[in-house]
């Protein structure tokens, strides 16, 4: 094993970032990953998103799609939900997980407010919006040191 493998990268640390640095910083980045429980076993789907006023992370799918499907069967589901921004050359970035409950957003006047905020990445209807509500929310930064 190298030095570099047992040690990290010099000059390089983590920093913990509180819940509403994590949720500011997830909101800079318009794409994320849910993850959730299809067919008893993980699945991860890259979405794009928006961080409500309120904290509640904000999607648009389609109502056939996995992750519709898993949220709409049940009235609340366990979700984790994780974006970062990384700069694989200097090192440095953050990386956000929350956890939290999905479930569909029913209120019109709620979906008419985030659909045009939230644009299709294929030529598909996207017909229903969900909300993940967080519970625990975690993050870190890579930070370095020397800048």
């Amino acid at each position: 094993m190298s030095d570099l493998a047992a040690t990290g990268y010099p000059g390089h640390s983590i920093v913990e970032l509180d819940r509403a640095t994590a949720l500011d910083l997830l909101a800079t980045v318009p794409i994320g990953r849910v993850v959730f429980s299809h067919n008893a076993l993980p699945a991860i789907r890259p979405v794009n998103h928006l961080v409500d006023a309120d904290g509640r992370i904000i999607v648009r799918t389609r109502l056939t799609a996995v992750l519709t499907s898993a949220v709409r069967g049940n009235s609340d589901v366990v979700v984790a939900y994780q974006a970062d921004e990384i700069d694989p050359h200097r090192r440095t970035g953050w990386s956000v997980v929350v956890t939290g409950l999905a479930r569909p957003v029913t209120d019109p006047v709620r979906i008419a407010r985030y659909e045009p905020l939230l644009h299709p990445w294929v030529h598909q209807v996207m017909d229903t919006v969900i909300e993940i509500e967080p519970s625990i929310v975690s993050g870190i930064r890579l930070v370095d040191k020397a800048a």
